[in-house]
């Protein structure tokens, strides 16, 4: 199921921050995804029906147009009739979350969220909007305020961008998955405990067809084994047990065939 892609180059052991350069096509998409931030959806006039959307256990409200919403699979289901209250345009999501909904209707309608995916032209890299501000902040012990968000049904903090990578799995935006994966990646600092509840989740709440969210936290792991390796935390969940760690078992013994071929090479 996961191929030999876990890299060997000696990375430093801080949980929650990837190494691998972007490609180039993908660069070439967020640029193309931002220039579109803060223009209307591709052809839309927002002159379409509002829909009522009330979401979470709380019925927080939230308005939207038809012709966004349909941009997703679900919601253009949904639209017609398969969720939709009769005479009322209302489409009831009582078991998402408020603050994951209100990133991906962002995204539907910008292109992007908050954080948003900036690329730095002086370092040539990609980053999160005000990411100094967040670095800042957690220096100060106050933790990664946009990072994480508490879930109620895993009881503790997870990983906004797993949950929006869940969320837009369900409602079928793959450009979003996308977004939020790359994103996930410019993180660090965050703490073994939210990892591995993260990645709980991950497996959770994505099909087993779907591996790559999978993938980048068996990669995290190997990553910053040494990390891992000190956790109560990670001796824990392995006691626990679960597909997730049987798919680590499979990830490192790859990685430690690749790095045995490496060092046969003449």
């Amino acid at each position: 199921m996961f191929k030999r892609s876990f890299g060997t180059d000696g990375s430093k052991n801080r949980a929650g921050k990837a190494t691998k350069p972007t490609k180039r096509p993908f660069r070439e998409h967020a640029r193309q995804k931002l220039a579109m931030a803060d223009s209307p959806p591709l052809g839309s006039t927002l002159t379409s029906p509002i829909i009522t959307l009330t979401v979470g256990k709380e019925q927080r409200l939230f308005a939207a147009h038809e012709d966004v919403l349909c941009l997703s699979p679900f919601f253009m289901a949904a639209c017609r009739g398969k969720f939709l209250e009769a005479h009322a345009k209302r489409i009831d999501l009582p078991d998402e979350d408020p603050e994951v909904f209100s990133s991906v209707l962002e995204y539907l309608y910008k292109g992007d969220y908050y954080p948003r995916l900036l690329h730095n032209k002086r370092r040539n890299c990609w980053e999160l909007e005000d990411s100094q501000v967040l670095q800042h902040t957690q220096n100060y012990g106050r933790g990664a305020i946009e990072s994480t968000i508490y879930h109620s049904d895993v009881g503790g903090a997870v990983l906004k961008d797993t949950v929006i990578y869940c969320t837009a799995e369900k409602f079928g935006l793959e450009e979003l998955k996308r977004l939020a994966l790359r994103k996930q990646g410019l993180q660090s600092g965050i703490e073994v405990a939210t990892i591995l509840r993260s990645m709980r989740y991950a497996y959770d709440n994505t099909p087993d067809t779907d591996s790559k969210l999978r993938a980048h936290y068996l990669a995290l792991i190997i990553r910053s084994r040494k990390t891992f390796k000190r956790s109560g935390t990670m001796q824990m969940e392995m006691e626990i047990g679960g597909r997730m760690f049987f798919d680590l078992f499979v990830a490192m013994c790859n990685h430690m065939d690749d790095i045995v071929d490496i060092t046969q090479v003449p």
